[in-house]
Parts: C-alpha cells; sequence; structure tokens
C-alpha cells in the first residue's frame, strides 16, 4: 500500500502493480532531475500518479524520456526492497536527500519508532508495501499527462507536478485501454463544450464559474423545460427563491457549523448583518413551508426549484461541468407525515428513473449512504438515522432494486440514495438523490396540525431527482458525444438553398418548421452546398433539409440526417416528422 494511509491497495494484484509502477516513476524522475523532491504516489483509478517538486516547470513534452527512463529501470530487473527503520535513521536518511515532504509525512502520519520504506536501486520511498518483487514485473505502461496539484490537497500548500500514468499486466490490457481513451477524449465534454460552442470557463470570471453560450443554454432550457412540466404534473409546487440569505438561516441548520469547508465567506455590512451565498436551497424551502401553519390535509408538500447553488470547491476539484463551484439543482423538499414517507420516498425514486429513461441515462447503480461513527459529522439520535436509513433500503428492496453501502458518505442531517453514473473517462459521480431528514424538521421545529387536531412534526425528503444542470450536462454531452436527440438539440433542422433562386422557398421551409415550434437556421450564405453540410455535420445538426428548384416547385425537401441518410418528404409530411419526434422526445 502507498504512503501511510494515503491510498489502500493490500490484497488487490492490480492495485500492487500499479503502486509498483508509481515508485518506478519515482525513481526515474531522481534520476533525471537530481534535484527533484517527490511527495506521494498512489494507485488510482486506471492507473497511478505521483506528485513532483521539479523546481522549475516540465510539460507533457518530457514525458517520454521519463517513460524510456523507467523501461530501463525496468528491464534491469531492480527488486522492491522491503526495511524497517529506526524513526531518527529514516529521519535522517530522508534529510540527507532533500526530501522535506517525506519528513513532513514522517512527523504527520508515521506513529512509534519504526518506519517502513522501500528501496528500488538507489531510490528510497516512505511507504507499507506490498509491491510486486522487481521492476521486470512491470512490463505494460504509459505515462499519460501533467497536471498541477497541491500538496496534500491543501491551497495554501505548495503547487507541485503531479504525473498520471497507467499500467496493466499485459500489453494487450494497456493498448485496449489506451484505445479506450482516445474514444473517451472524442467525447470529453470539456472538448465538445469548446467545440460545439456549448459553454465556457474565463480566468476573468474565475474557475468553477461557467457560462453558458446561446446553444449551450437552449439545450438547458429545455432540460428545465421537461423537468419543471413533468415535476409540476406529479404535484410539485415550483417556487423561486434567493441565492442570498442571514448566515444566522444556515446556522439554525447546522451548515455554517458542518458544512463550512464548502461554504463561501460571508459577506459582511457595517451593521453588522452577515449574508451568505447558499450552498444549499432547503431552508428557503422550510422558510416557505413555515409561512403558514400546516394542516395534515396539506400534506405531503412538494416544494420543487431549479434553483442556485454556491460551494467553494478547491481549484485542484474543479473537472470542467462535472465539479463547479456555481450550479443550479434540480431540487425539491417533501414535507410529509412519517405514514406517507415510504410512497414520498418511492415517488421520489420512480420520477428520478423516468428522468434517466427519458435523457438516456442507461447504466447506473444505487449507493445507499449512510453515517459513520464519528459523531461531529452528524445531527441527531441513532435511533432517527436508524430509521431514515431502514425507510431508504426498504424503500430500494420494496421495487427489487439491488444496492451498495456507502459508509460515511451521508449528508450531515441524513443518509442517501445516491444514483451513480460513470463520465466518459469511467469517472465515478453521483447524479440524483433521494434523501430522509428528521434533524431540520426538529432544528426548525417544523409542525403540522393532524388529523386529531394536535400539533406533529413532518418529515422531510430531500430529492434531486436530475441533478445539477451542469453535471447533467455534462453527461448528456459525452453521452451522446454532442449529437443531442432532435428535442434538445439547439439546432434541429438547417436548411440549405442550393442556389440564390431558392432563397424564398427556404424561408418558407423554416416558418413551417417554427410554426410547430421547432428550432430552424437557413444557411443562405454564399458558400458551397458541400461546405454548409459538412459544417452542418460537424455541429451534429439532426437534420438538413437541402432545397433546390426541383424541392421548391414539388413544395418537397431533401432530408439528410445525421448519419448521411438522404430522404425526399413533402414540406407537411417533413414538419409532422420532426414535430412528432421532438414531442415524443424519442432518442
Amino acid at each position: 500500500m502507498p504512503e501511510y494511509g494515503e491510498h489502500e491497495s493490500a490484497g488487490d494484484p492490480l492495485q500492487t502493480l500499479r503502486h509498483s509502477a508509481a515508485h518506478l516513476l519515482a525513481a526515474a524522475v531522481t534520476e533525471l532531475y537530481p534535484g527533484a523532491a517527490y511527495g506521494i504516489g498512489p494507485a488510482v483509478q486506471d492507473g497511478f500518479y505521483y506528485d513532483f517538486d521539479f523546481g522549475k516547470p516540465i510539460s507533457e513534452s518530457d514525458l517520454p524520456a521519463i517513460e524510456s527512463r523507467m523501461r530501463r529501470l525496468a528491464q534491469a530487473d531492480i527488486p522492491f526492497v522491503h526495511e524497517v527503520l529506526p524513526r531518527a535513521t529514516a529521519i535522517e536518511e530522508f534529510r540527507k536527500r532533500g526530501q522535506d515532504y517525506k519528513l513532513e509525512l514522517i512527523a504527520d502520519k508515521v506513529e512509534g519508532d519504526e518506519v517502513s520504506v522501500y528501496r528500488t536501486g538507489e531510490f528510497l520511498d516512505l511507504c507499507r508495501g506490498p509491491h510486486v518483487r522487481s521492476t521486470k514485473d512491470i512490463k505494460a505502461f504509459k505515462l499519460l499527462r501533467v497536471a498541477g496539484a497541491y500538496w496534500r490537497g491543501d491551497e495554501k500548500k505548495p503547487q507541485l507536478t503531479r504525473i498520471y500514468g497507467t499500467a496493466w499486466p499485459t500489453q494487450r490490457e494497456l493498448d485496449d485501454y489506451l484505445k479506450f481513451l482516445e474514444e473517451a477524449e472524442l467525447r470529453d465534454h470539456k472538448k465538445l463544450g469548446k467545440d460545439l460552442k456549448l459553454f465556457t470557463v474565463d480566468d476573468r470570471v474565475g474557475p468553477g464559474l461557467p457560462l453558458w453560450l446561446p446553444d449551450g443554454a437552449t439545450v438547458r432550457r429545455e432540460l428545465e423545460r421537461f423537468i419543471v412540466d413533468e415535476e409540476l404534473a406529479r404535484g410539485y409546487l415550483h417556487v423561486r427563491t434567493p441565492d442570498v440569505a442571514r448566515l444566522d438561516l444556515y446556522r439554525q441548520s447546522g451548515h455554517a457549523q458542518l458544512y463550512s469547508e464548502f461554504m463561501y465567506p460571508p459577506m459582511t455590512f457595517e451593521d453588522g448583518e452577515e449574508l451568505e451565498l447558499r450552498p444549499v436551497n432547503c431552508p428557503h424551502h422550510i422558510v416557505i413551508y413555515q409561512t403558514e401553519l400546516r394542516s395534515y390535509r396539506d400534506l405531503p408538500m412538494r416544494i420543487a426549484e431549479i434553483g442556485n447553488n454556491w460551494r467553494y470547491e478547491r481549484s485542484g476539484t474543479l473537472a470542467g461541468l462535472n465539479r463547479v463551484r456555481a450550479f443550479a439543482l434540480n431540487d425539491a423538499h417533501i414535507f410529509c407525515t412519517p405514514g406517507q414517507l415510504m410512497d414520498e420516498v418511492k415517488g421520489a425514486i420512480e420520477l428520478a428513473l423516468y428522468f434517466s429513461k427519458v435523457l438516456g441515462i442507461d447504466e447506473f447503480w444505487y449507493r445507499l449512504s449512510v453515517r459513520d461513527d464519528v459523531k461531529e459529522k452528524w445531527l441527531g439520535a441513532e435511533e432517527q438515522w436508524e430509521e431514515a436509513q431502514a425507510a431508504l433500503a426498504d424503500a430500494l428492496e420494496s421495487m427489487g432494486q439491488t444496492y451498495e453501502r456507502g459508509l460515511g458518505e451521508a449528508a450531515f442531517y441524513g443518509p442517501k440514495i445516491d444514483f451513480q453514473v460513470r463520465d466518459a473517462h469511467r469517472r465515478e459521480f453521483t447524479n440524483s438523490t433521494v434523501q430522509v431528514d428528521f434533524q431540520l424538521p426538529q432544528r426548525f421545529e417544523l409542525e403540522y396540525v393532524a388529523e386529531d387536531g394536535s400539533r406533529q412534526r413532518p418529515v422531510m425528503v430531500h430529492r434531486g431527482a436530475a441533478g445539477s444542470m451542469e453535471r447533467l450536462f455534462s453527461y448528456l454531452i459525452e453521452r451522446y458525444a454532442g449529437a443531442f436527440p432532435a428535442w434538445l438539440h439547439p439546432t434541429q433542422v438547417v436548411v440549405i438553398p442550393i442556389t440564390d433562386a431558392q432563397h424564398e422557398y427556404a424561408g418558407k421551409v423554416a416558418a413551417s418548421l417554427r410554426a410547430s415550434r421547432l428550432r430552424v437556421e437557413v444557411d443562405d450564405r454564399p458558400e458551397k452546398m458541400q461546405r454548409k453540410i459538412r459544417e452542418a455535420h460537424a455541429r451534429k445538426v439532426p437534420y438538413m433539409a437541402i432545397v433546390g428548384q426541383r424541392e421548391a416547385e414539388a413544395q418537397h425537401v431533401n432530408i439528410r440526417d445525421r448519419a448521411n441518410r438522404e430522404v425526399d418528404h413533402s414540406l407537411e409530411a417533413f414538419v409532422s416528422m420532426v414535430a412528432a419526434e421532438v414531442a415524443e422526445r424519442r432518442r
């Protein structure tokens, strides 16, 4: 396993191989760059990395030389030798080598007077293992890229150079993985977002604060319409609430105490008022619930909003639209009686499943995220937590769904069901959630008038059936490689007149399509038709309606789709066909 708790790999031969490859990388770097300091080098999903302080910038153009030195060391059949050194000896060894990062790890992570290290030739690392027998056992590997990373993930510490690589038992497996990476790169939402002019991130605005460009904003608008219309049909009450609130509101909810690392510093004014950019929507929805005394007849009350949230994610964790600092969450809070809880949880799961089906989220699995035993991380009594966890588990099991348990992954106020998906690079993230909460109703003293006239406390269900617009959009870009279904695509039809003589008819075609609320462009630029077709293909437009003299005379259109299939339709039939496809949200 790697450096003292940084990553566990014992018992997993593939992770052991990859961690050994990380040591091989560090051994090569210290030979090529004698003054380089090294940090940590764990195995990670599909590969490994190692963090270095080179003292000067390096780039990906330097990787071939490093990889070449790794291969030389691998062929040298150098054994991985485990030693246990007295603490003072280990400190002296790393001090002689100028490895201050290792000295810090010894001070912070090593208990007792014995220090576990591994030698690979001249290279010495603080490590508990295990490793492969020899460098010769590392046969199929590849260095992939260079990135920046703060030492130990702390922005206040030095920024190091992180070198990523991958290693596999055989060359064939490595080749298959590299082919997968090529295909994943073609689907990467950051690349496609730029190529298709969907969104941008600009340092003048700030990292993690995406700007939705016109085409991206169009897709988002269609998503929001779909989501809101479906929720209204299922009895949700949509509201609008502000992006800020007094900090005291988040003190009452517990976020200021238990979620502060993700919250922006409050805005403090001369009169002492403190305003906070909201990290969550639930306190606002609670305030709406409390605008009047509710009766049992009012419950369940489903308050929904696509609300803007602000979270201070560390710069090293930001990733395109997948992890950002400002996002719009498809959020809802259901206030219900204890007897209604099971039906509301199942209803929230069913809504998330419906959204997933329509949007094409075909591969996901459930994680039941429960609390750990660190009492400082969560609110309330154990009995309430057990009841909430049981409700979520019973709901999934009654629907015939299997799930994994995620220990310590719960929110501080309650357990949750996470819908886990993977992006084009196989990185796992949470898309939809359903959470049961007994804590916030208690902290805000929520009540309803029961049938017998007594005052009772409702249960809250927090749910994000479609997740955040940003994360959902990143997934959909990669899921469809930018070729969105027609109902979502920012431009559903491009009308292309062959010559200037067909401009008038092209305008008529566009008007007929727009009358059915379809999004249409007329490409009447003085360019060759084939160039216009190529550019529409590059934009992944679902349909091109090509009109020449023959089509104008017959009131027809020559249709080409994204698969380059051609068909001739009457204008009326074409409009009906596309309108039906969009209305039915076909994929």
